[in-house]
């Protein structure tokens, strides 16, 4: 989750849908549906139909950050509540009712929400971001289920990304050129060979990372100026090491102050692997600008090649879940197997929440995640609305409804 310096990607790992049909009355958490293009695209709708529902919506403005789960009766979100300060808030639901808890001692005090990660089917950890008196990068919580306790070889220094594989193979950037690895037993630290931003683990001994570089070929401009390139790297059970990824360069004249990299990894089932990234430059001091370059890249087994375009809203998406039939992108999009782009519909507040029936909704997920056992999927998130003298956001746990 900590982002390289060149590389400013303009899709969020999260996304957000528009819709104007005015909304029920309902007091509850499911409101009336409405589509994303209007009775014209109901009409049309494919076959397949994907809706996020609503599984709980707090009643405070902010919004959910995480969500995780060990079983469908244990589930786990957390927060920032807006209230004139800013409070961290941890959600839990047990089968039966949603219900507030206090964040474990074991992370100290901060008012920023921990990140929940999935170790393995018996365990979930919160990592603390920050903390008042500043030892947050030592300071992580495991839940077995039944109660939260310290994790007592927390990585030293501060983390970013986080990828488990299981609860003895577990992977954290802890800098831009440098990783901690958990064997079970042990933290291990390793060199990477670029500046890093993101990992995927596709098996043991199978790790990518990838971002940029400033030195090598296609780097070089004149009066000593860089122009940086995208780079990705390999971990065989030994060591680090650099794979050549194909560059990304703008037609003569080069725009001011170019640069570009590589700001998502993704492993699919079955070992295939996704890299993406932009080409950009510094905006406004040139006339006839170039539009910004988006990379899209596969590893085919022996080197990178440019991914087939998707369909559709799905073009520029990029992938944030997968299940047994397809992809999930950012922004509420769905991508099949068989190449099909899906937009993933969602209902508007009720009006219990204040959110008039005029109001411009948009729903805004920061992480979704599957229910370990099951095929129900789960989203964190909040939805945005915008009305006239009370506009806020409203922090909501989604369900995947799948129908068609």
């Amino acid at each position: 989750m900590v982002a390289v310096a060149v590389v400013a990607m303009v899709l969020t790992a999260a996304g957000c849908g528009t819709d104007s049909d005015p909304a029920g009355s309902r007091s509850t958490g499911s409101a009336d549906a409405a589509g994303s293009g209007g009775r014209d695209a109901a009409s049309k709708a494919p076959a397949l139909s994907l809706t996020w529902e609503f599984e709980h919506i707090a009643d405070f403005s902010g919004e959910f950050v995480d969500v995780a789960a060990l079983a469908e009766d244990d589930i786990w979100a957390v927060g920032t509540e807006k209230n004139g300060d800013t409070h961290a808030y941890l959600l839990h639901y047990d089968g039966t009712q949603w219900k507030r808890e206090p964040l474990p001692g074991a992370l100290g005090t901060s008012v920023y929400p921990p990140l929940l990660e999935e170790v393995g089917q018996e365990a979930l950890w919160l990592r603390a971001q920050t903390s008042e008196d500043g030892t947050a990068g030592n300071r992580w919580a495991r839940w077995d289920g039944a109660r939260w306790s310290a994790v007592p070889s927390p990585p030293p220094g501060s983390s970013g990304d986080f990828e488990a594989s299981g609860p003895d193979d577990i992977w954290v950037l802890d800098g831009e050129r440098s990783a901690q690895h958990w064997d079970g037993t042990r933290w291990t630290r390793s060199r990477l060979p670029y500046h890093s931003s993101d990992l995927a683990v596709v098996g043991p001994d199978d790790v990518w990372a990838v971002g940029s570089r400033s030195t090598g070929p296609g780097t070089e401009l004149s009066y000593g100026e860089r122009y940086s390139q995208p780079a990705s790297m390999h971990w065989d059970g030994t060591s680090w090491k650099s794979v050549d990824t194909p560059q990304a360069r703008f037609e003569d004249p080069i725009p001011p102050e170019p640069s570009a990299g590589l700001g998502q990894v993704f492993a699919l089932d079955g070992g295939d692997v996704r890299a993406y990234g932009n080409n950009g430059f510094n905006h406004g001091e040139v006339e006839n600008e170039p539009a910004d370059e988006f990379i899209r890249l596969r590893w085919d087994g022996s080197k990178w090649v440019e991914q087939d375009p998707a369909p559709g809203g799905c073009a520029l998406r990029t992938p944030v879940g997968q299940d047994d039939e397809g992809l999930f992108l950012d922004g509420n999009w769905y991508l099949t197997d068989g190449g099909r782009c899906v937009k993933i519909r969602r209902h508007r507040l009720p009006l219990s929440t204040g959110a008039r029936k005029g109001s411009n909704q948009s729903l805004w997920l920061k992480e979704i995640h599957r229910v370990p056992g099951t095929d129900e999927w789960l989203g964190a998130g909040h939805v945005q609305v915008n009305q006239s003298g009370d506009p806020f956001g409203a922090p909501v746990v989604v369900r995947l409804k799948r129908g068609g």
